[in-house]
C-alpha cells in the first residue's frame, strides 16, 4: 500500500457519515489492546478554539523539551498534520506502518460484530490512540475532540484536565438546537476528579459546565473568575494559579487573549507532573504560536482565517479593525450547514463581501447565496487580482477551512514566485 492508496482507504468511510456513539471506538481499541490507557493527555473540547489552544499547549510542552503529540481537524495543507510531533506532521513512513496496523481491525469490526462499519473520523481517531499510545509514545498528547464531546470517537480515555474555550450554536442538528444542550454535549467528555478549565460568557453555559463538575467532583478554572487577563501595549498580563507578567502572542485579537489565558491555567495545573514548564517557557512557548489558517497574515495586505460560524465571524470582525483605515476586500466561502445570512452581515460590517463556491461534497452553491452578494465563479481568478504592492488595500478570505485548505497553497505558490 502506497500513501495515496492509505489515503484513498481512510477517505473510503466517508461514505458511511456521522454515527455519534462510542461502541466501535471500544470494540476496536481493545483488539488493539486499550493504545488510549497509555496516554497521558489534555482534552479540549468546545465550538471555537480548540486548535489555538492546541497549539498554545503544544508549544508551551514542547518548548519545556517533551514529546509532545497532537490531534487535530480538520487538516490545512496535509492530510498528515492531524496526527502530529512537536508540530511535526506524521512522516509518511509512520504513517504506512500505522494504516498496516489498524486497518485489519476495522476491517473486521463490521464482519465479527453486530456493529457498523467505522466512520471516517473513528479510523482516524483509532489510528491517533494506536500511534501515540503504541507506536510512538508521548510525554503528553493534546487531542482537540471533534465536533462534539460526550459521544464523540476522542472520549475514551481519562485527561490529566479538561478545557474548552468557547460554546457556539454550531453543527445544531447533531448536538442540540440551544447553547445548553451544546454545552452538555460538550463537557459530557469530563470524567471524576479531572480538572475542568472554561470561558463563556453565557450563564446557561456556565450552569451546565458546573453542575457535570459537581457530578464529577471535578475542579472548576473559569475564565475572568478564577483567573484573569489585562490587556496592556505589551501584550497582557495573566492572574491566577501564578501571575505572568507581559505576555505576547502573535495571534491577533481578544479572543486569543482568552484562549492563552486557558492554556497557560492548564499548563501551571500540570507542573508538577512536568517540571520543566517554567513560567518564562510558557511565555516562549505562547510567543512562537502560529496557527496555520487562523488570522494568517499570508503577504502584509493578505489574511486568511477559518471563520466558518457566526462566533468566529465576530472574532475576525474584532481583529480587523486594526485594518479598518484599509480599503477592505472580502472573500466568503462556506459549507451548506452553517449560517450563512447571519454570517455575511456580520462580514459586510467590515466591507461589501464578494462570495464564492470551491471544490467540496457540501460546498454552498454560487446560487444559493443571498442575491445582494457580489457571485465570483473562480475564486483564483479573484485572488491573481490581488495587488501585493499595494499599501492602500487589504484583502481578507475567509469562511470555511475547507476552502482555506484549498486557498492557502494558491497563496503560497504566490509566495514562491
Amino acid at each position: 500500500m502506497n500513501y495515496q492508496e492509505a489515503l484513498d482507504w481512510i477517505h473510503g468511510k466517508l461514505k458511511f457519515g456521522i454515527k455519534p456513539g462510542l461502541e466501535r471506538m471500544a470494540w476496536m481499541l481493545e483488539e488493539l489492546g486499550n493504545p488510549q490507557k497509555n496516554l497521558a493527555a489534555v482534552h479540549v473540547v468546545g465550538t471555537n478554539g480548540k486548535g489555538s489552544v492546541t497549539s498554545y499547549l503544544q508549544h508551551i510542552f514542547s518548548s519545556a523539551g517533551y514529546e509532545v503529540g497532537t490531534f487535530t481537524s480538520p487538516y490545512i495543507v496535509d492530510f498528515r498534520e492531524r496526527i502530529s510531533l512537536n508540530g511535526q506532521m506524521i512522516s509518511e513512513t509512520d504513517f504506512l506502518d500505522l494504516v498496516e496496523r489498524v486497518r485489519p481491525v476495522v476491517e473486521r469490526l463490521s464482519v465479527e460484530t453486530d456493529l457498523e462499519p467505522a466512520t471516517e473520523f473513528e479510523v482516524i481517531t483509532v489510528l491517533m490512540f494506536e500511534y501515540f499510545g503504541h507506536m510512538h509514545p508521548v510525554d503528553i498528547a493534546i487531542i482537540e475532540a471533534g465536533m462534539g464531546g460526550l459521544y464523540d470517537s476522542t472520549n475514551v480515555f481519562k485527561a490529566l484536565a479538561v478545557v474548552c474555550p468557547s460554546i457556539g450554536l454550531d453543527h445544531q442538528n447533531v448536538l442540540g438546537q440551544t447553547y445548553a444542550e451544546i454545552a452538555a454535549q460538550k463537557v459530557g467528555v469530563l470524567k471524576e476528579h479531572v480538572p475542568f478549565i472554561f470561558a463563556t460568557e453565557r450563564e446557561d453555559v456556565r450552569h451546565v459546565f458546573v453542575n457535570k463538575a459537581h457530578d464529577c467532583d471535578s475542579r472548576l478554572f473559569e475564565f475572568a473568575k478564577d483567573f484573569y487577563a489585562q490587556e496592556n501595549e505589551n501584550g497582557f498580563d495573566y492572574q491566577g494559579l501564578e501571575n505572568l507578567k507581559n505576555v505576547k502572542l502573535s495571534m491577533p485579537g481578544k479572543h486569543q487573549v482568552s484562549n492563552a489565558s486557558l492554556a497557560i491555567t492548564a499548563a501551571l495545573l500540570l507542573k508538577k507532573d512536568y517540571p520543566k514548564v517554567t513560567n518564562d517557557i510558557i511565555r516562549k512557548g505562547l510567543e512562537e504560536t502560529h496557527w496555520v489558517g487562523r488570522t494568517e497574515l499570508m503577504f502584509p495586505n493578505v489574511m486568511i482565517d477559518g471563520a466558518h460560524n457566526n462566533e468566529s465571524v465576530k472574532a475576525l470582525v474584532d481583529v480587523m479593525q486594526k485594518y479598518k483605515d484599509k480599503n477592505l476586500h472580502i472573500l466568503f466561502a462556506a459549507i451548506d450547514t452553517k449560517p450563512i445570512d447571519s454570517m455575511l452581515e456580520l462580514l459586510s460590517q467590515l466591507a461589501d463581501v464578494d462570495v464564492t463556491t470551491f471544490v467540496y461534497h457540501n460546498s454552498l452553491p454560487l446560487e444559493k447565496y443571498p442575491s445582494n452578494y457580489h457571485k465570483v465563479a473562480n475564486w483564483k481568478e479573484w485572488i491573481d487580482k490581488i495587488n501585493l504592492n499595494s499599501q492602500e488595500d487589504f484583502y481578507l478570505i475567509t469562511g470555511s477551512l475547507y476552502f482555506i485548505s484549498q486557498v492557502r497553497p494558491v497563496l503560497l505558490s504566490r509566495q514562491e514566485n
